[in-house]
């Protein structure tokens, strides 16, 4: 008898597990969101004790995200700490720090990222507005943000309107294209934060990048950020590297101001062995601007070239000319193949950086004289401003190697060997088996 309860007993808990049984045909259906509870455009008189989200089937603790933690599947605003989601097997139930008080509207975003026991994932989220007081508002938020540093869209970047003077944040994500939208948002001033959210948590890192605007939202309003990390001291130089014997290159920590234009005032090239004098600067560029300038001077080198000589004329004893070979047409010309167009990228981000282009770290100096090889500089750049607009002064050493002598491959003769006369072949070989030294006459 004890045997038998034991069997009936393991064969309840088989039941009660949350696995599906044994056989059947195979589940690759994501879960599905039945109910809401407060629904989405309800207004209440009394402020829930807590949010519920009810899906189709039991679905798993872990989410598809980098951060796999549940908290990360829903943004709740507005909300002034971490919300707490629970997991229920097929429903989850949301709170926000200090429970949901009157008054307010509520957003609560849940991200694609839920999945099913099986890893089916969601395919899109759901978005749930209700009140607790006030009538639902039309008002839109709607905009763009790129990491400006870095020259890219800020995917997943994390925008934060703050509404004033309540200091109610409202959150939401920007997608792949670093494009966002908050709809239905009280109206009124806001304070908005867009963040590179490196780390994933939702909070507004001291190094992490970000930009912020100040809308004052009646129906709608459109906002661009070009985020980038604020800093509090100036520039600093980490490396001066020699581009040639009259440029070098100097990398700044962090990318430079891109409205200010470096003076050649602001910069000295001090040589160790005498600190009184000063090299004359002549050009202070970023790399694409003497780029441009290289190009306009080979251009200016090929107009001025006057020593190129016609081709002379064919003398009449040559034989009869071929027929005439047709050129193609030039670029452009009528008949002339259209060009592929050039793939621009459409998106709001793309325009922003074609707009401003991405700042860069990096400046090159001209010098009116040749750098000494085997000696030491020091470069000092007073002025330079950073993104933030902190400026300081800079400082590097510069040190132009010696030039390298060229050593001859083995195998290959120098010219100086060249003049040592050459080997006798026609000598006998050298006997190896007799010793320099007679033993025979010693005894053993």
């Amino acid at each position: 008898m004890r045997v038998g309860a034991l069997l009936a007993a393991a064969l309840l808990a088989g039941c009660a597990s949350a696995g599906d049984p044994p056989g059947g045909p195979p589940d690759h259906d994501p879960p599905r969101v039945l109910s809401a509870a407060p629904d989405s455009g309800a207004v209440l008189q009394r402020p829930p004790s807590d949010f519920e989200i009810v899906f189709d089937e039991v679905v798993s603790e872990r989410i598809a995200a980098p951060r796999s933690d549940l908290s990360g599947a829903v943004i709740l605003s507005p909300d002034t700490g971490l919300s707490r989601v629970s997991w229920h097997r097929n429903r989850l139930t949301v709170r926000p720090h200090g429970g949901f008080k009157p008054g307010r509207i509520y957003r609560i975003e849940l991200l694609p990222v839920i999945t099913d026991l099986r890893q089916n994932r969601m395919k899109e989220g759901r978005l749930i507005v209700f009140s607790t007081g006030p009538a639902i508002p039309a008002a839109s938020l709607h905009g763009a943000i790129v990491d400006w540093a870095g020259g890219r869209a800020g995917a997943s970047a994390l925008i934060e309107a703050v509404l004033l003077p309540d200091s109610l944040p409202y959150r939401s994500l920007a997608d792949s294209t670093g494009s966002f939208t908050l709809p239905q948002v009280p109206a009124g001033h806001y304070l908005v934060y867009g963040t590179i959210d490196q780390d994933g948590n939702r909070l507004r890192g001291a190094r992490e990048a970000f930009d912020t605007v100040r809308v004052v939202l009646t129906d709608t309003a459109a906002v661009e950020f070009f985020a980038f990390v604020h800093d509090t001291t100036g520039p600093r130089i980490r490396t001066a590297d020699l581009v040639d014997s009259i440029t070098v290159r100097l990398t700044f920590d962090r990318p430079l101001d891109p409205s200010l234009t470096l003076d050649t005032t602001m910069i000295q090239v001090i040589p160790t062995t005498d600190s009184t004098r000063r090299l004359r600067v002549l050009l202070v560029a970023t790399p694409a601007g003497l780029d441009s300038l290289r190009a306009r001077e080979a251009a200016a080198r090929e107009a001025a070239d006057t020593t190129r000589q016609r081709r002379p004329p064919p003398s009449p004893a040559a034989a009869a000319p071929l027929p005439p070979v047709t050129a193609p047409p030039a670029p452009g010309a009528p008949g002339a193949p259209a060009r592929p167009p050039v793939p621009r990228d459409s998106t709001p981000a793309g325009r922003m950086l074609a707009r401003r282009p991405a700042p860069t770290d990096a400046r090159l100096i001209r010098l009116a004289e040749a750098l000494a090889p085997d000696s030491r500089y020091v470069i000092v750049v007073d002025g330079a401003r950073s993104l933030s607009g902190v400026t300081g002064a800079a400082r590097a050493q510069l040190n132009v190697p010696r030039p390298r002598r060229e050593t001859p491959a083995r195998g290959r003769r120098t010219p100086a060997d060249t003049a040592r006369p050459a080997a006798d072949s026609t000598r006998a070989p050298r006997d190896t088996t007799r010793s320099t030294r007679d033993t025979t006459h010693l005894r053993p």
